[in-house]
């Protein structure tokens, strides 16, 4: 995917580093810090610097839809993921009787909001079996009263990859619910066929490598006025400063919707140039580099005595590795202490294999942990 006289131009800050740990944070390739000084430069025009700021803002839509296979129009773009499920959650409007299914495999953002005891809305869990999600136990929780399902592409646990063909056919055919799909873990790693979702979110700082402070939101039009936020703001709003501001507001309809106030510019430019890299690339390019990279430490990794998380179902896997051992913390900070960065959160070890990842730095990973191993106990 990348060659090494590329990888040490793109990211230099790799250099001599084990980087495994993409599924909380990705290293930004330079083009994304030469944004974020053009954001300054352009921000150091004052109220002029707006007209580059809408620039950066139009092309951050336009490539967020490309990837999402909507429109711009059809794009929204908020300070993070768990902001845009919280306005989703007012979108909906839920009351009494109503139902939402969650899974146990999701981040909190997509899954909290439900749980909040100000929403009147019943909770159903789609729980996983052996890290993997399957129909047959999604379906008795779809009935007449289920107003969503909502799911994550890949789990941010146990790294495990839907099918999502299935599951819209399983919530159309059973409920009249609505599907959201948060694809943070998948956005920049694997290619995307998201038409029949209802509802598509992502934060930024993670695969497509830019910076904190964006949610990315896609509401197809069909699905605008189930989606459609009654927030307090401005940017939001048909007419904030009209004549009768102080009397009525109405909110744009659907994905418009989800930016509430002034956006959060410097994200902007650096998801731009983020998502221009990444396209530059090509996301398939990306998975045909780092899917056998997975693979192999995945068979390495089931010869070890550690607790498996992720399936061993090479279809459902995407850049996500997960295991438990009773000494995660001891081998994390071993790992850590030999420049190899991996993730210790939740009760297990996190490994995340992204296109700037090599083959050496999966032997180097297995090496050290199996050392760790020998010596844990």
């Amino acid at each position: 995917m990348l060659t090494a006289e590329s990888r040490r131009r793109d990211f230099p800050s790799l250099e001599g580093k084990t980087y495994l740990n993409t599924a909380a944070e990705g290293v930004p390739p330079l083009a994304v810090g030469e944004a974020l000084q053009q954001y300054f430069r352009d921000k150091q025009l004052g109220m002029d610097g707006r007209i580059p700021h809408a620039v950066q803002w139009e092309a951050a839509k336009a490539l967020t839809a490309d990837f999402f296979g909507l429109t711009p129009a059809e794009i929204g773009i908020c300070s993070c993921s768990s902001e845009a499920y919280n306005l989703a959650a007012l979108a909906l409007q839920l009351k009494s009787g109503d139902e939402v299914v969650v899974t146990d495999l999701d981040f909190p953002a997509s899954s909290t909001p439900w749980l909040q005891p100000s929403c009147p809305a019943t909770t159903r869990v789609w729980r996983h079996r052996n890290g993997a999600l399957r129909i047959e136990d999604l379906v008795p929780l779809l009935n007449a009263k289920t107003r969503l399902v909502t799911v994550s592409l890949v789990s941010f646990y146990s790294g495990f990859q839907v099918a999502l063909p299935p599951i819209v056919e399983a919530v159309r055919k059973h409920s009249p619910a609505l599907l959201a799909v948060d694809v943070t873990q998948a956005l920049g790693r694997v290619p995307l066929d998201l038409a029949s979702a209802d509802l598509i979110v992502s934060s930024t700082h993670k695969w497509i490598l830019a910076s904190h402070g964006g949610g990315l939101v896609g509401v197809p039009k069909e699905r605008a006025a189930e989606w459609t936020a009654p927030a307090g703001g401005w940017f939001n709003l048909e007419d904030a400063f009209g004549p009768n501001s102080f009397e009525t507001v109405k909110s744009k309809p659907g994905a418009a919707s989800f930016m509430v106030g002034m956006p959060n510019y410097p994200a902007l430019y650096a998801i731009r140039a983020a998502l221009e890299y990444i396209r530059g690339v090509g996301v398939a390019a990306i998975d045909a580099h780092a899917r056998p990279l997975v693979s192999h430490c995945l068979a390495e990794l089931k010869q070890l005595p550690l607790e498996l998380l992720t399936p061993n179902e090479p279809e459902s896997v995407a850049g996500i590795l997960a295991f438990k051992h009773p000494k995660a913390a001891a081998i994390q900070a071993r790992l850590h202490a030999a420049n190899i960065h991996v993730m210790n959160p939740a009760g297990r070890i996190r490994v995340a294999i992204h296109g700037y990842n090599t083959a050496e730095d999966i032997e180097r990973l297995l090496k050290e942990l199996k050392a760790a191993l020998a010596t844990a106990g």
